[in-house]
């Protein structure tokens, strides 16, 4: 085994851990992460789920770098791609003109863009990356974490990683178990965090159904219909208890009322019914003056295959293998019924013209390199969010609820998936909310920070806060907070305690372009719900 060592070791390359990277570098320190997959950047990249965002974003509501990421996809796609005049002379040019966000796009040009805003630090050797590893044992001296061992993927090559701060940047919280500290997991009780929506008993194993996410174009009068899937006759006849219709089919939950269904179909029509291919559309030929393409792209995420069965966080190694193999399995079973079965509007059935490309995810099977995770572990916090502090219900009148110790802001609503145990689900509509600093902090370990969606949030609350925004803001002042305390050598917890060191804190925030408060003069009579399957991310 070998031994590296900086002075921040980030385990996971999550959108949250790229942009603690990034933090820490500007610092002036060096920075280790690890990554599971080939491919840093998460949500964004290797889950491949297109930014789902509030009504502000263009403006203010988020990080600086999170509006420079933006923009640097925009110019990607003018700088490089042969486009129309009107899309070229498009400040705000969506590529995929998905509805689901006002920026949908080609994960491999995420990728190249997070890529691009770490290179300085990459190229200078500040932040080195280990793809292809994950964490497998760890080290503790008392409240302390001393190393982590992390082990690639293939080869089983380890290496043990030593620092002064260790961030927990993984899609699950891997890193939790292993270092000892306080978390949870799944749906906690109402006597727990005195949460209306809450269970009346907890479950950890009652978590949010995930979902592997595909790429596919679709070429009219083409053949690409793939091989009947293994679980195929299973998933066709399959149909959940919260509904009367099977889950291969045109019908969804809907949002605003989980009671009742949706309908849906494929391509755009003149019917009025809502189509699925351009929910998450990443690119639309409409945008290119070249056939640069043979149709448009999409990626697939629906609630038709969010799998919901069984959890893959603390259950036996044959039990999560079993349900990342199901859930792969519903997502190819979904392409098989929509090539061949999917009832069409004209009275026919099946789009044999859907064709998966392999190539958009660089992945084998055309599936995502790894499942959307909508729900993590998460710590045992000095301070937990819950859905008092965000539900527009609960609040009243009374607005956006502000924090002493902010470090970012956010907005959505609460969008909790079915969940595998009691298969509830639910959208409840909130206010902006913003970051408390105490949510990042552990009840116990000293040198150990959430950097993705293991923060001192709820079951119920995380389903806002896990939205691209947000965990970008939440790992770079994750960053910000362990860059800070190890040049000033004090705990991250005293950053919180001394109001002088919160305060110069925050304002370091303000110099790196956190937003961590909301404007005072926010107009939120006008706060909109768009509507959507029940398949926001």
């Amino acid at each position: 085994m070998t031994q590296d060592s900086a002075d921040v070791i980030i385990v996971g390359g999550s959108l949250g851990g790229c942009m603690a990277s990034l933090a820490i570098a500007k610092m002036g320190l060096n920075v280790i992460m690890t990554e599971e997959t080939n491919w840093i950047g998460g949500q964004l990249t290797s889950q491949a789920v297109p930014p789902d965002e509030h009504q502000w974003i263009e403006k203010f509501g988020c990080t600086s770098t999170y509006l420079e990421f933006r923009n640097r996809v925009r110019n990607y796609y003018k700088s490089n791609y042969p486009l129309t005049k009107s899309a070229r002379d498009n400040e705000l040019i969506n590529p995929g003109n998905g509805w689901v966000s006002r920026l949908t796009h080609e994960p491999k040009v995420a990728l190249q863009v997070i890529e691009d805003m770490l290179s300085p630090y990459l190229n200078s050797g500040r932040i080195q990356i280990r793809l292809n590893f994950k964490p497998v044992d760890a080290s503790m001296i008392k409240d302390n974490i001393t190393s982590v061992i992390v082990q690639h993927v293939y080869n089983h090559i380890k290496v043990e990683l030593t620092g002064k701060y260790f961030l927990d940047a993984t899609e699950l919280g891997d890193l939790l178990p292993l270092v000892g500290a306080e978390y949870v997991t799944g749906a906690e009780s109402q006597k727990d965090t005195g949460e209306p929506h809450a269970l009346e008993e907890a479950n950890p194993f009652d978590t949010q159904s995930i979902t592997h996410v595909f790429a596919v174009d679709y070429v009219e009068g083409g053949n690409f219909t793939i091989e009947e899937p293994e679980q195929y006759n299973f998933w066709k006849k399959f149909v959940p208890e919260f509904s009367d219709m099977p889950l291969l089919s045109w019908y969804t939950v809907n949002t605003k009322d989980t009671t009742k269904l949706r309908e849906f179909t494929l391509l755009p029509n003149d019917k009025g019914i809502p189509s699925l291919f351009t929910y998450r559309r990443i690119l639309d030929v409409m945008n290119l003056k070249e056939n640069l393409y043979e149709g448009d792209i999409s990626l697939i995420n629906w609630a038709q295959n969010d799998y919901f069965l069984g959890s893959i966080i603390d259950v036996s190694t044959e039990e999560k293998e079993k349900n990342l193999k199901n859930a792969k399995q519903l997502s190819l079973s979904l392409l098989y019924w929509l090539q061949t079965e999917a009832p069409r509007l004209d009275g026919g059935n099946g789009y044999p013209g859907l064709r998966l490309r392999k190539d958009v995810l660089g992945t084998e099977d055309g599936l995502a390199k790894s499942p959307y995770i909508r729900e993590s572990r998460r710590i045992k916090a000095v301070y937990t969010i819950t859905e008092h502090n965000v539900s527009r219900e609960l609040i009243g009148n009374k607005g956006i609820h502000s924090y002493f110790d902010s470090v970012g802001v956010g907005s959505y609503h609460l969008d909790l998936h079915h969940t595998t145990i009691t298969n509830r689900a639910f959208y409840i509509p909130c206010y902006p909310y913003e970051i408390p600093l105490g949510a990042f902090l552990p009840i116990r370990i000293k040198n150990l920070l959430p950097a993705c969606k293991n923060i001192g949030t709820t079951q119920i609350t995380n389903s806002c806060y896990r939205l691209h925004p947000t965990e970008w803001n939440i790992g770079e002042s994750s960053g910000y907070l362990a860059a800070y305390s190890i040049l000033n050598n004090i705990d991250a917890h005293v950053v919180r305690q001394d109001q002088s060191h919160l305060s110069k804190y925050q304002n370091l925030l303000n110099k790196f372009g956190i937003q961590i408060h909301w404007p005072e003069s926010l107009d939120l009579s006008g706060l909109t719900e768009e509507v959507k399957t029940h398949n926001s991310p």
